[in-house]
């Protein structure tokens, strides 16, 4: 049985990686996907893609940083579709530098995606699930979450957030309200992420680490298996990573 079918699904981070991975995969199994990211291009291209192969989806320009932008994704989402069934909150940075280095603008910008930018997708979306008493928000996650690397502190941190917020959506949203809250972990992903550590060592030891990654499909895959349950199962954390992966 398909339970995707027909779900308005809102991914951020959508432009690429695994947010497009997901958004197609999701839109080939019947989701009206509203995918949402920083560039015009690739997600025009993301949305022509999509249709093309006869699914549906609308594309939005949002920073995730601001709440003004969160919102206005959501209320398109509702003003075009009606509801809001899932949101897959996915918009993430990865920025690998030493704590001697001091990199605050890297740390900076880190809080404002992976912690601020979740916190807003999820004040967008909640009115709209409360008030339909169902829903589901998946928080990408990472292995980071899970055990602290080399260079990751603050990358770990970020992502020890969202284990911790899940944790408390699944008991709080999940119990009572009947919103189901997951996390899906991937290991090292080729997104292209290494490429925007700004450090100089620090994206050496990210592209080192990058060339034993797996595909964001292989992510997109996991994503699905969450999603497409029945309203009494929740799939609370899936790790996804590299077999050659040694953490």
């Amino acid at each position: 049985m398909n339970h995707l079918e027909g779900k308005v699904i809102v991914i951020t981070g959508a432009s690429s990686g695994i947010g497009a991975a997901a958004a197609k995969a999701l839109a080939a199994r019947g989701a009206k996907v509203v995918a949402a990211a920083r560039g015009q291009e690739d997600l025009d291209r993301l949305v022509a893609d999509i249709r093309q192969s006869g699914g549906t989806a609308l594309a939005k320009i949002i920073d995730v940083a601001e709440a003004q932008d969160t919102q206005a994704l959501a209320d398109l989402a509702v003003d075009t579709y009606g509801t809001i069934d899932v949101l897959v909150n996915n918009a993430g940075l990865m920025l690998f530098s030493y704590w001697k280095d001091r990199a605050l603008d890297d740390w900076n910008r880190m809080i404002d995606v992976n912690i601020r930018g979740y916190l807003n997708a999820i004040h967008a979306v909640l009115p709209v699930m409360l008030a339909s008493g169902s829903g589901h928000i998946l928080n990408m996650d990472s292995v980071a979450g899970h055990q602290v690397g080399d260079g990751a502190g603050v990358y770990s941190a970020t992502k020890f957030f969202v284990q911790a917020v899940t944790e408390s959506m699944r008991r709080e949203l999940g119990v009572r309200e009947g919103i189901k809250a997951s996390t899906i972990s991937p290991g090292v992903i080729n997104t292209g992420w290494a490429d925007k550590v700004t450090d100089p060592v620090g994206r050496q030891a990210a592209q080192e680490l990058n060339e034993i990654a797996i595909t964001p499909e292989s992510v997109a895959d996991a994503v699905v298996y969450a999603l497409d349950q029945p309203a009494d199962v929740t799939v609370n954390d899936l790790i996804i990573s590299p077999t050659r992966q040694n953490w």
